[in-house]
């Protein structure tokens, strides 16, 4: 028996998306950590699906690119494939935008929010707000 953890994306189960109809992505959670809420998932954009406001988090936060063209609209930096994204703790960014479907990876290294953005639902937030309080 091994720890390691074997994915392949074809096989993905349908039913674990997280689905953001109204902002044009899902999410689907590649690997979590219970203890201290860092996370793996994949993002897939639809063309013109963004994140609408400027927000922070609560750790680390790491992107790759895969495919498509993704846009972090205030600064003006584009994701496009092969492209590595790192926005430390406590940075505000956004909003986003997809020019085209965009499919990312995105790691945090602890949990992803202080408090619950205005995208997600108290479904799709799931375990991941800190027990910190923002410092800003």
């Amino acid at each position: 028996m091994t720890l390691e953890v074997l994915i392949q994306t074809a096989q993905l189960d349908p039913e674990g998306w997280i689905e953001f109809p109204e902002y044009g992505f899902r999410q689907y959670f590649l690997w979590k950590n219970p203890a201290n809420g860092a996370s793996i998932a994949l993002l897939e954009y639809e063309r013109g699906g963004r994140i609408p406001v400027k927000h922070s988090h609560a750790s680390n936060q790491f992107m790759y690119c895969l495919e498509g063209d993704y846009e972090y609209t205030d600064s003006g930096l584009r994701l496009k494939p092969g492209h590595f994204y790192m926005n430390p703790k406590d940075h505000p960014h956004g909003p986003t935008l997809a020019h085209e479907r965009s499919v990312l990876i995105e790691i945090y290294d602890g949990p992803h929010y202080y408090e619950k953005p205005i995208f997600h639902t108290d479904e799709t937030i799931g375990d991941f707000l800190s027990d910190e309080t923002s410092p800003t």
